[in-house]
């Protein structure tokens, strides 16, 4: 990690999911960041001084929003989509697609941004994996650093923990809750908790870094 950068204007997209919410908290009570644009399909009535949402009907068109995002430092990537939730196509829709297109329509007008991608333990860059996830996710890197270069930066979580209570998505996710403070014994490589991701992805946006992909060890890392 290098000296820190004066980051002022921020982006979430999935400031209301389990890891841009915190995200979205530590944003309001940070010094370093003046303006929180936020992408919503529909009014959070969330109010703070420093929050501008912009509603968004289509999260693969940004014509009608070009003009409200301009000047952006740092785009925090939250949106995703559970395995089993949607259908395969839908799934690489929002997965692919959604990210890559709001990074071309940010890039366009703020070249110096940086763009940090909420992405997952097992990425497959070489994007052969036959696992939908993993390829997919590669996938959307690959064309994230294309836009970006070094200036792309990729979170690779393991098993994330809720800290704030929610009803869980699926069986897995119940049983993996359940697991946890085992999961938790065997290291910093296999877990960490929403709050920590979100601590350690705001780290990595206000900060220069060489590094761009970090894996879940690494995130954890930062936390000291």
């Amino acid at each position: 990690m290098k000296n820190s950068i004066s980051a002022r204007n921020i982006l979430i997209a999935g400031s209301t999911g389990m890891v841009g919410s915190h995200l979205l908290e530590i944003c309001q009570q940070s010094e370093d960041v003046d303006t929180i644009y936020i992408l919503s399909r529909k009014p959070s009535n969330i109010q703070h001084k420093k929050i501008r949402e912009i509603i968004v009907n289509d999260f693969l068109n940004y014509d009608n929003i070009i003009p409200m995002i301009k000047n952006i430092d740092v785009v925090f990537f939250c949106v995703g989509v559970y395995t089993g939730a949607v259908n395969r196509d839908n799934f690489r829709t929002i997965t692919i697609d959604y990210p890559v297109a709001l990074a071309k329509a940010v890039y366009t007008h703020s070249p110096a941004s940086k763009f940090i991608l909420l992405s997952g333990a097992g990425a497959d860059r070489t994007e052969k994996s036959k696992v939908m996830f993993a390829k997919d996710k590669g996938i959307a890197e690959n064309k994230l650093f294309e836009i970006y270069g070094n200036h792309f930066h990729s979170a690779r979580p393991g098993y994330i923990y809720p800290v704030i209570k929610r009803k869980e998505p699926n069986l897995s996710y119940t049983f993996f809750r359940v697991l946890y403070p085992v999961i938790k014994l065997l290291g910093k490589k296999y877990s960490i908790t929403s709050l920590e991701l979100a601590k350690a992805m705001f780290a990595i946006g206000m900060n220069d870094q060489e590094q761009t992909v970090f894996e879940n060890e690494e995130l954890r890392g930062m936390l000291g």
